[in-house]
């Protein structure tokens, strides 16, 4: 079918829509507003997992995102989009909720199948009813900084745990399975009088949780990387080197 059954059934809501449904012109947040083609590389996930981009496998238990879990993500709205590109391009469906703003050719540029992703940028009052219906459809489901209650939380990542789907909070999310955090953004293109072009953003992850999660991992990326997708930072020992010269 052309889109989940969740999302037909959401359908009486305005402004619920899928991605590729916009024009290209009204896509916004793109660092250079070239759209790529399919992407190769992508880690191969089990049943238990869903695949993520080969620099974020070091991130993640298990080397991809973990069905049924809860992962609260702060610091920068390129990881979140990151998150989701591996997973869409390999089919599953994807949802975001609560994110008018969200710049789509962004999205694209990090490797997003815009075919695969649906939106509710305005949820309203109906945000409750609107998460549930896209927890049961959806592979993930993409939440942003709204706030959300304890127990409301509790409920909401059971349902999450029974229906195998996996939740990206943007900001904190009460008792989440992981935190993934971005510190440490530095730009890199221009020369030292200020001018030239921005061309890498080169940040520090860090992944933090429960269980298998529980000690801390870091790893470097650029993001956005060359061309604005992903890529893998520099090794420590080569930007010693650069600014020892």
């Amino acid at each position: 079918m052309a889109v989940p059954e969740a999302l037909a059934g959401l359908t009486a809501i305005p402004g619920v829509r899928t991605a590729a449904q916009l024009s290209a012109g009204s896509a916004s947040g793109s660092a250079s507003g070239s759209v790529p083609g399919p992407a190769s590389g992508s880690v191969s996930g089990s049943a238990e997992l869903l695949t993520v981009l080969p620099p974020l496998a070091r991130l993640l238990p298990g080397g991809g995102l973990r069905r049924g879990s809860t992962v609260s993500v702060g610091g920068a709205m390129s990881l979140v989009l990151a998150l989701l590109a591996a997973a869409t391009r390999d089919g599953s469906w994807a949802a975001v909720t609560a994110l008018p703003e969200l710049g789509l050719a962004a999205a694209a540029e990090l490797g997003v199948d815009l075919e695969r992703l649906a939106l509710v940028p305005h949820p309203g009052a109906e945000l409750t009813g609107v998460l549930s219906a896209l927890v049961d459809g959806f592979d993930l489901v993409v939440l942003g900084p709204v706030g959300v209650q304890p127990q409301l939380a509790r409920r909401l990542a059971g349902r999450v745990r029974n229906r195998g789907t996996v939740l990206l909070a943007v900001g904190p999310w009460p008792g989440a399975d992981l935190e993934l955090r971005v510190s440490g953004r530095r730009w890199h293109g221009l020369t030292l009088d200020g001018y030239g072009h921005l061309r890498t953003r080169e940040v520090l992850a860090t992944s933090r949780g429960r269980g298998a999660a529980a000690r801390p991992l870091s790893v470097r990326l650029q993001l956005p990387g060359p061309g604005g997708a992903l890529a893998a930072g520099e090794p420590s020992e080569r930007r010693l080197t650069e600014v020892a010269g």
